[in-house]
């Protein structure tokens, strides 16, 4: 069957005999093409992190702080976005999730919660995949945010289908795979019995190391230093309020983050030392 485009690609509308829509492909790939982005839900909140070039990566002509790089953004009091992917794009996506949370909360006097927040913006995203006129977004969504009726805290991913779905720990962009293995390390090692019928143990400031470690594998891995972090999050430390994590806590983070890599190659290097002694 058709394998790529060849004419089933000019429009959004428009599937190819085999069922593919290749623009949402096409905008799948940007995201995976952008910064690697991370949610994880912990015992006492949510912690969304991004990694996004340094503006002096893009050009050491460029004025510190002067471009519009942020990945992290409160939308309301109690919840935020973060993504990746087209930056142009995904701006266009904060400024949609305000206005929602401002309309819902004109309308019934109270913060939008999560899983409204999550239905109406997948709901948004998938209106640009139905008409040839427009175009998908190429980016993700991480929506992060406390119910206050409920109490509860949750964690979604909006994707450039129009997909939403709610996640113990999620990942998206160019690292989303090895993530995706560390995410599952990190909450199946913080409990006994299934993600379904216990309660995650790790803490927010627990997560916070844990992510940081994370982008950092992938940086030596890539060996990419041209780097940095942006975090937030929405946890009984803040109040139940959504906002970004304090730069000396990420910093924190990040020492934290290389010291435990050094300690495990280490590690790992004396038990080969000892193998081979044994032989």
């Amino acid at each position: 069957m058709a394998s790529s485009g060849s004419g089933y690609d000019l429009n959004p509308s428009t599937f190819s005999p085999d069922g593919r829509i290749f623009q949402v492909e096409y905008a799948s790939k940007a995201v995976d093409n952008g910064g690697t982005a991370l949610g994880i839900k912990c015992s006492d909140g949510i912690v969304v992190c991004v990694e996004k070039p340094k503006p002096t990566a893009t050009s050491k002509m460029l004025v510190q702080h002067s471009m519009t790089s942020k990945r992290v953004h409160p939308v309301s009091q109690h919840c935020g976005l973060a993504f990746t992917g087209l930056a142009s794009d995904a701006r266009q996506l904060v400024n949609r999730a305000k206005e929602e949370a401002a309309n819902y909360k004109d309308s019934y006097g109270s913060e939008i919660p999560p899983k409204i927040l999550a239905d109406r913006m997948s709901a948004y995203v998938h209106y640009f995949t139905l008409h040839g006129s427009l175009r998908p977004f190429g980016a993700t969504a991480l929506i992060a945010g406390y119910d206050v009726d409920l109490k509860e805290h949750a964690l979604y991913m909006v994707e450039p289908s129009g997909v939403a779905y709610q996640y113990h720990g999620c990942a998206a962009g160019k690292g989303r795979q090895s993530c995706k293995t560390e995410l599952e390390k990190v909450l199946l090692s913080s409990q006994t019995s299934s993600l379904e019928s216990s309660t995650v143990s790790v803490t927010s400031q627990e997560a916070v190391k844990q992510l940081a470690r994370m982008i950092q594998l992938l940086q030596e891995d890539s060996n990419n230093k041209d780097v940095e972090l942006e975090m937030g999050w929405v946890s009984a430390e803040s109040g139940w309020d959504f906002a970004r994590v304090e730069t000396t806590i990420v910093d924190e983070a990040l020492v934290w983050a290389k010291a435990d890599i050094e300690a495990e190659e280490e590690e790992d290097d004396d038990e080969d030392d000892d193998d081979e002694m044994e032989e």
